[in-house]
Parts: C-alpha cells; sequence; structure tokens
C-alpha cells in the first residue's frame, strides 16, 4: 500500500537534492565571501536537474511508474487506460501527496546544507529574500511571457518507437537537459508542480514569508502549477488525437 507513494516521495526527493542542489552551488559560489571561485553555470544547472530527473526516475519506476511529477499522475486518472476511476482518483492522490511531501523534504536538506553559505550571500545571519528563495522555486525573469510546453506522450507509445526497457529515464535525461537548455531561462523551465510546491512551502516556513506566494499575483499557482497540469491535458490530447494509431485510442474507435 505505501511502496508506491513511498517511491514517489524518493523520487521527488532525488529530483530536489540534484535540481536545488545545483541552483545553490552555481549561484552561491558566485559570492567570493562563498567560495574563492564559481562551481559551474548556467549549463551545471541544465544537467544537475537532467540528472536529479533521470536519477529519480530510475528509483522510482519499476515500483510506482515513476511520475516524480503531479501532472503525469493527473494525467493517469484523466485518461484512465490502466486503472477505474475510484482507484485512478485514490492512488493519484496518495501519489501527489508524496511527491509533494518529497519535494519538501529534498529542498530541507539542500537548505540545510547551504543554511550558511545561504546567510553570508544576502548579507547576515536569518536574511531571507526572494534572491535565494529562488534557488528552491521556480520565479519568472521580469516582463516574460510564461508558456509551458509538456512533452513525453511518445515515450510510453509502443507503436512508436518507445525507449528500450529501462531505459526511459536516459531518454528524460536528454529532454529535460534539452528543455533547459532551450527554453528554461523565463520561468526556470517550470514543468512539475511537485518540484515547485514543495521547496516553495518549505521556504515560507523558514523565514521567507508570504513574499514567495505574493511575487507577480499568485504567480506560484497559475504557472508552475496550473500550467503544467493543463499542458499535459492539452499535449495528451493531441498526441492521442493526430499521432496515436493504437486501437484502444479515443479518436480510433470505428
Amino acid at each position: 500500500m505505501l511502496r508506491e507513494p513511498a517511491a514517489e516521495f524518493l523520487g521527488v526527493m532525488i529530483l530536489i537534492i540534484f535540481g536545488n542542489g545545483v541552483d545553490c552551488q552555481v549561484v552561491l559560489s558566485s559570492n567570493a565571501a562563498v567560495a574563492s571561485s564559481p562551481k559551474g553555470d548556467y549549463l551545471s544547472l541544465n544537467f544537475g536537474w537532467a540528472i536529479g530527473t533521470a536519477l529519480g526516475v530510475w528509483v522510482s519506476a519499476g515500483i510506482s511508474g515513476g511520475h516524480i511529477n503531479p501532472a503525469a499522475s493527473h494525467l493517469g486518472v484523466c485518461h484512465l487506460a490502466w486503472l477505474s476511476v475510484e482507484k485512478g482518483a485514490r492512488q493519484a492522490k496518495g501519489y501527489i501527496a508524496a511527491q509533494l511531501m518529497g519535494g519538501l523534504v529534498g529542498a530541507a536538506l539542500v537548505y540545510a546544507n547551504y543554511f550558511h553559505a545561504i546567510d553570508i550571500y544576502e548579507g547576515g545571519r536569518g536574511i531571507r529574500s526572494l534572491k535565494t528563495a529562488s534557488l528552491f522555486s521556480t520565479y519568472a525573469v521580469n516582463e516574460s511571457p510564461v508558456l509551458t510546453f509538456e512533452f513525453g506522450a511518445q515515450f510510453t507509445d509502443q507503436g512508436n518507437h518507445p525507449p528500450p526497457d529501462g531505459l526511459l529515464p536516459l531518454f528524460l535525461f536528454i529532454l529535460v537537459l534539452g528543455i533547459g537548455a532551450a527554453l528554461g531561462m523565463e520561468t526556470g523551465y517550470a514543468l512539475n508542480p511537485a518540484r515547485d510546491l514543495g521547496p516553495r512551502l518549505f521556504t515560507s516556513m523558514v523565514g521567507y514569508g508570504k513574499a514567495v506566494y505574493t511575487f507577480r499575483n499568485q504567480y506560484w499557482l497559475w504557472c508552475p502549477i496550473l500550467a503544467p497540469v493543463f499542458g499535459a491535458q492539452v499535449g495528451a490530447m493531441f498526441y492521442e488525437a493526430f499521432l496515436y494509431n493504437g486501437s484502444e485510442g479515443k479518436f480510433n474507435q470505428p
């Protein structure tokens, strides 16, 4: 009963440890009082998040399916190709709760590791602002449009060259690396509600206050949470309507 949510918890926690960890290392080390030289650059961020995604899925895929993203869990309930409605909704709730807690705990571990470096970077003990809150959750750059793209439906379509068994994490590594390198600047590629809300909840508990929620008219709700969920729905419907050719597809029924 608990194995699958536990796998999702661990998968998201691993994602956040690598993702928030690389954010903190690259940004905080740019301060000469923290490190003698910078430890990484924007490409380091891309690789850190891609590695975290791959390892998180690798750890959990054989047990829970490796969703590590509420948008994916919600998509499973909406399309219901593999569960009854009641069981699917119940399982998705457990997955999503575990994913959020995994994000919170992962952020807490990274925060504890970089606590003193954050003090130095902020300019004093206990000072906390959006300058370092952005190391844990996504905050769009000024005046940027916000678009969320959802990729990946093809990875599970047996009729369209899916990855070989056991190699899905590698393909997700490539996908996340590419999204970060090409599209990551404006929103920090806000693709995963658990990756954002879990750490955001944590930062609101440790001194960052309500600013993590009031930024740009509750940006936290409509971009990193709602946009990936609806983006996943739109992407899946587009794929099923125009590309999927399986006989069980809703658009392929006689």
